[in-house]
C-alpha cells in the first residue's frame, strides 16, 4: 500500500471505509491509520461535503466491485489527496480524488483522472498531487506512458497536465464530456 507525500498533503489510498462512509454520510472524521509526523501513527482525516466532487457518482460501483475482505480500492493507483495544515497542528481534510481511471494496457498505457474540492481551486493543490501521483505510477514496471484527458475549455486543468511534464497528443470526442484534448506523459 502506498502513501506518498508531498510538501502540503498525503496521497492516501482510497478505502472501502471511506467510500462506504461517504455514501452513508455527506460529511465525516475517519482515522486513517496515519498521523501528523507521517505514515506510521494514527490521525483523524476529516472529509467534508464536497468530498470527492464528480467521483461521488462511481462509487456504488467501486464498492460493488471489491472483493470480500478488499479494503483498498487500487492501493497504488486511486487516491484520495488529504491538505496538512500545519498552522492547525495535526489537521487533515480529505480535498480531492486523484488515480487510474482503468488499468495499465497493454503497450502500458495508464490514464489518470483528479478532481479536487472547490475550496482548494487554484492553490496548486492539483499540481502538487498530480506531480506526486504521476512520478509514482512511473515506477510501477508495466507502466511506460501515463495519459490524461482534459475538457477543451478547462484551462486550469490544461495547466496541471503543462506543469506536471505533460504534452498534448490530440483531441477526441466523450459522450459524459464532450471534446477533450489528450495528454501523455512518457517515462523518462
Amino acid at each position: 500500500m502506498a502513501i506518498l507525500s508531498t510538501p502540503r498533503t498525503w496521497l492516501l489510498p482510497l478505502t472501502r471505509r471511506m467510500i462506504q462512509q461517504r455514501l452513508d454520510h455527506p460529511s465525516f472524521d475517519l482515522d486513517c491509520g496515519f498521523g501528523g509526523s507521517g505514515p506510521g501513527s494514527s490521525m483523524s482525516v476529516h472529509f467534508p461535503p464536497a468530498w470527492p466532487g464528480d467521483p461521488l457518482a462511481f462509487f456504488p460501483a467501486i464498492l460493488a466491485r471489491l472483493r470480500p475482505g478488499q479494503e483498498d480500492v487500487h492501493p497504488d493507483t486511486s487516491f484520495t489527496l488529504v491538505a496538512r495544515d500545519a498552522r492547525a497542528g495535526n489537521h487533515l481534510t480529505a480535498i480531492g480524488q486523484l488515480g487510474s481511471t482503468g488499468t495499465v494496457s497493454a503497450s502500458g498505457e495508464l490514464e489518470i483522472g483528479y478532481g479536487l474540492n472547490p475550496a482548494v481551486w487554484n492553490q496548486g493543490y492539483a499540481t502538487e498531487a498530480v506531480g506526486a501521483l504521476v512520478a509514482h505510477l512511473h515506477t510501477l514496471p508495466r507502466v511506460r506512458r501515463v495519459v490524461a484527458a482534459t475538457a477543451r475549455h478547462n484551462r486550469a486543468s490544461e495547466r496541471v497536465l503543462e506543469k506536471t511534464g505533460f504534452t498534448r497528443t490530440g483531441q477526441r470526442w466523450s459522450a459524459d464530456d464532450g471534446d477533450l484534448t489528450t495528454w501523455a506523459h512518457e517515462r523518462r
